[in-house]
């Protein structure tokens, strides 16, 4: 139940009454769980009407019998994509069941009814015949990549660009690759003996992961949650920063957690609110601190490791420990992250290319690998110069690309490479592989999520450091 504080006051002559808003929420099987996109064609559309009541409130006994119905021909497996009709109506609902998959679809209908505001409708897609009160069949999934209307054919490009570029001109989707970087000259590396780092100290069962949780980190939980599942454990410390006593508390407790730590984890987030050309800026300033960075130097010098994700990641590379690999080296040659191309925050999948392997976090990993990463971040574009940028791909330091999901090849091209980063570098480690940092989201997998997304969804970093202590 939540209150909104807008909903108890006045505004002008408008007195609005004190407001409960309540919001319901339940649990399923998430493996049942189905997407709204189309998935073959040939398969049946069905429409299953919620009529309103004469005075247009809702007929709940309907909608109840509707969706328990529905329910059950989903558990059956023989529902293969729905759609809850909202204010674009049927039409909405099979433009964007159709983007998905770029599958078309041929409809039949009362053109009445294209865009009639039905809500409590669903659309959905079957491969038999779906028996159910209220269903109408109203058409079917179709191979060609085209929208047919009562004979009336459109071409699915040219509705997805109506749909996409609607608002490109405030919020831009894609942008021009920087000129500077977009000739490079991408070769397919060559296979080397690596050198996998094995861990000096006695194997650890269960590794000991220190996750400090500073303001704004907001990706915890799930890093947690990745590191235990691959059987380490964790400990969170919150960064207090209210009082300067705050501070040299919590910069004591963080000092004694990595202290005791296998691992440190830089978590995602928005450090301080994300303020403009700062993201990760605080999470910086507590990492070159004189006590934290002996701590974190120390760790690394008994073979521990250290990740950052995303917000992790800026910290990381803008403290200087990436790439340098230790602590004080930043310099004004130092890479750095900028906000992204289309100068606003992108949240979607990517493709990236593994480039190298020599590190204990990739040591499961081969060259030229792909996986679908979540990405979002409002600055994550990795810029470096061009002469360090060739020292760090002769020293095989990055880690990842954003690649092109067809080819496999590292591109410039937005929206694959959603930020524009220089050389197309999505991650990099150290000279040693001890310290990885990425813009992607590998924390964020998990089984039954991202069901409509081709290719390799887990990546297996968290595994690979958790074996790296148990010396295997």
């Amino acid at each position: 139940i939540g209150g909104k504080d807008s909903m108890s006051g006045t505004f002008e002559h408008i007195s609005v009454p004190p407001t409960l808003v309540a919001f319901g929420i339940t649990t399923v099987n998430a493996g049942k769980v189905i997407s709204s996109d189309f998935k073959c064609a040939g398969d049946r559309l069905y429409l299953v009407k919620h009529t309103p009541l004469a005075n247009h409130m809702p007929d709940t006994e309907q909608l109840k019998k509707n969706w328990a119905t529905l329910e059950d021909a989903v558990d059956e497996g023989r529902i293969k994509a729905a759609f809850a009709l909202t204010e674009g109506g049927l039409a909405e609902a099979v433009c964007k069941m159709a983007f998905g998959n770029a599958l078309g679809a041929t409809i039949n209908a009362d053109e009445s009814e294209l865009f009639n505001y039905s809500y409590g409708s669903i659309l959905v897609e079957t491969d038999s015949k779906l028996n159910i009160d209220n269903a109408i069949l109203v058409g079917e999934v179709s191979a060609d990549k085209t929208i047919v209307v009562n004979g009336n054919a459109i071409a699915l490009e040219s509705l997805e660009k109506a749909y996409l570029e609607k608002h490109h001109k405030i919020f831009a989707m894609t942008a021009e690759p920087d000129s500077r970087v977009t000739d490079i000259e991408y070769k397919p590396l060559a296979q080397k003996s690596v050198k996998t780092m094995k861990y000096s100290g006695a194997p650890v069962e269960k590794p000991l992961v220190y996750i400090p949780v500073f303001p704004g980190t907001n990706c915890d939980y799930d890093s947690a949650k990745a590191f235990r599942k691959a059987g380490a454990e964790v400990h969170f410390g919150v960064f207090c920063n209210q009082t300067p006593e705050d501070v040299l508390e919590s910069i004591n407790r963080m000092k004694a957690e990595i202290d005791n730590a296998n691992i440190l984890m830089l978590s995602g987030g928005f450090s301080s609110g994300d303020e403009p050309d700062g993201s990760g800026k605080f999470i910086a300033s507590v990492l070159i601190n004189d006590v934290i960075a002996k701590a974190i130097d120390a760790l690394l010098d008994r073979g521990g490791l250290i990740l950052g994700i995303c917000n992790g990641f800026q910290a990381l590379v803008k403290s200087g420990f990436l790439p340098y690999g230790r602590s004080g080296r930043l310099c004004a040659q130092s890479p750095t992250l900028f906000r992204n191309n289309i100068n606003r925050h992108v949240s979607q999948m990517v493709t990236t290319r593994v480039a190298t392997n020599k590190s204990p976090w990739l040591k499961s990993f081969q060259p030229g690998e792909l996986h679908s990463i979540a990405m979002s971040h409002g600055e994550g574009k990795f810029t470096v110069s061009p002469e360090l940028a060739a020292e760090l791909f002769a020293n095989e330091q990055v880690a990842f690309q954003y690649a092109d999901p067809e080819s496999g090849v590292p591109t410039m091209e937005s929206p694959m490479n959603p930020n524009g980063s220089n050389y197309a570098i999505e991650g990099i480690i150290s000279p040693d592989g001890q310290i990885l940092g990425k813009m992607g989201h590998s924390e964020r997998y998990e089984q039954n999520l991202f069901k409509n997304i081709a290719g390799e969804r887990h990546q297996s970093i968290f595994e690979n450091a958790v074996s790296y202590f148990k010396g295997e």
